[in-house]
Protein backbone atom coordinates (compact mmCIF):
# COMPACT_ATOMS: atom_id res chain seq x y z
CA UNK A 1 0.00 0.00 0.00
CA UNK A 2 1.45 3.02 -0.89
CA UNK A 3 1.72 6.42 1.47
CA UNK A 4 2.57 9.55 1.72
CA UNK A 5 2.78 11.35 4.44
CA UNK A 6 3.07 15.28 4.49
CA UNK A 7 4.28 17.10 8.09
CA UNK A 8 5.99 20.29 8.56
CA UNK A 9 3.24 22.84 8.18
CA UNK A 10 1.59 25.69 10.76
CA UNK A 11 1.17 29.21 10.94
CA UNK A 12 3.98 31.87 9.79
CA UNK A 13 4.18 35.35 9.46
CA UNK A 14 4.57 37.09 5.56
CA UNK A 15 8.65 36.81 5.31
CA UNK A 16 8.64 33.90 7.09
CA UNK A 17 10.15 30.61 6.05
CA UNK A 18 8.79 26.51 6.80
CA UNK A 19 9.77 23.41 5.45
CA UNK A 20 7.79 20.34 4.36
CA UNK A 21 8.30 17.37 3.97
CA UNK A 22 6.99 14.16 2.40
CA UNK A 23 7.56 10.82 3.49
CA UNK A 24 6.72 7.67 0.76
CA UNK A 25 6.40 3.94 1.68
CA UNK A 26 4.76 1.33 -0.79
CA UNK A 27 6.79 2.26 -3.92
CA UNK A 28 10.08 2.46 -5.69
CA UNK A 29 10.57 5.72 -5.10
CA UNK A 30 13.51 6.28 -7.42
CA UNK A 31 10.70 5.62 -10.57
CA UNK A 32 8.79 8.16 -9.34
CA UNK A 33 8.54 12.39 -10.01
CA UNK A 34 8.01 13.84 -6.75
CA UNK A 35 6.20 16.87 -6.68
CA UNK A 36 4.59 19.06 -4.14
CA UNK A 37 0.50 20.96 -5.02
CA UNK A 38 -0.85 23.33 -3.48
CA UNK A 39 -4.47 24.46 -3.10
CA UNK A 40 -5.98 27.75 -1.78
CA UNK A 41 -9.68 28.12 -1.12
CA UNK A 42 -12.20 28.48 -3.78
CA UNK A 43 -9.23 27.95 -6.57
CA UNK A 44 -8.20 24.89 -8.33
CA UNK A 45 -4.90 22.74 -7.46
CA UNK A 46 -2.15 24.07 -8.85
CA UNK A 47 1.65 22.47 -9.60
CA UNK A 48 4.18 23.90 -7.59
CA UNK A 49 7.15 22.48 -7.98
CA UNK A 50 8.44 18.73 -9.15
CA UNK A 51 11.90 16.82 -9.23
CA UNK A 52 13.04 13.88 -11.37
CA UNK A 53 13.78 10.13 -9.76
CA UNK A 54 17.31 10.40 -10.54
CA UNK A 55 18.91 13.30 -11.95
CA UNK A 56 16.90 16.12 -9.37
CA UNK A 57 16.27 17.82 -12.53
CA UNK A 58 13.74 20.63 -10.88
CA UNK A 59 10.64 22.86 -12.01
CA UNK A 60 8.96 25.39 -10.91
CA UNK A 61 5.73 27.54 -11.02
CA UNK A 62 6.80 31.67 -11.59
CA UNK A 63 4.77 32.53 -8.12
CA UNK A 64 7.68 30.54 -6.35
CA UNK A 65 11.31 31.05 -7.86
CA UNK A 66 13.33 32.06 -6.45
CA UNK A 67 11.92 31.78 -2.92
CA UNK A 68 11.01 27.73 -2.78
CA UNK A 69 12.94 25.07 -3.33
CA UNK A 70 12.17 21.23 -3.72
CA UNK A 71 14.61 18.40 -3.04
CA UNK A 72 14.64 14.71 -2.16
CA UNK A 73 16.82 12.11 -0.63
CA UNK A 74 16.19 9.06 -2.46
CA UNK A 75 17.92 6.97 0.25
CA UNK A 76 15.06 8.26 3.05
CA UNK A 77 12.23 8.17 0.19
CA UNK A 78 11.55 11.90 1.40
CA UNK A 79 10.79 14.55 -0.46
CA UNK A 80 11.08 18.46 0.76
CA UNK A 81 10.05 21.76 -0.04
CA UNK A 82 11.88 24.50 1.34
CA UNK A 83 9.94 27.80 1.62
CA UNK A 84 11.03 31.31 2.41
CA UNK A 85 9.87 34.79 1.93
CA UNK A 86 6.65 33.38 2.04
CA UNK A 87 3.40 35.78 1.65
CA UNK A 88 0.12 35.66 2.24
CA UNK A 89 -1.13 34.62 -1.67
CA UNK A 90 1.03 31.18 -0.26
CA UNK A 91 -1.31 29.90 2.07
CA UNK A 92 -3.41 26.52 0.61
CA UNK A 93 -2.89 22.69 1.75
CA UNK A 94 0.09 21.73 0.18
CA UNK A 95 -0.09 18.21 -1.38
CA UNK A 96 2.89 15.68 -2.18
CA UNK A 97 2.68 13.88 -5.24
CA UNK A 98 4.26 10.69 -6.61
CA UNK A 99 4.15 9.96 -10.60
CA UNK A 100 5.45 6.97 -12.39
CA UNK A 101 8.30 8.01 -14.97
CA UNK A 102 5.92 5.75 -17.23
CA UNK A 103 3.02 7.89 -16.75
CA UNK A 104 -0.29 7.67 -14.58
CA UNK A 105 -1.17 4.17 -15.83
CA UNK A 106 1.96 2.86 -13.91
CA UNK A 107 0.98 5.07 -10.37
CA UNK A 108 -0.07 8.10 -9.15
CA UNK A 109 -0.11 8.81 -5.87
CA UNK A 110 -1.03 11.77 -3.67
CA UNK A 111 -0.55 12.38 0.49
CA UNK A 112 -3.59 13.66 2.63
CA UNK A 113 -1.95 17.72 2.56
CA UNK A 114 -0.74 19.87 5.10
CA UNK A 115 -2.10 23.15 5.70
CA UNK A 116 0.45 26.47 5.48
CA UNK A 117 -0.75 29.52 6.55
CA UNK A 118 0.74 32.97 5.89
CA UNK A 119 -0.35 35.63 8.60
CA UNK A 120 -0.01 38.22 10.20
Amino acid sequence: QVQLVESGGGLVQPGGSLSLSCAASGLTFTSFVMSWYRQAPAKERELVASITNISGVRDYADSVKGRFTISRDNRKNTVFLQMNNLNPEDTAVYYCNARHIFGLARGDYWGQGTQVTVSS
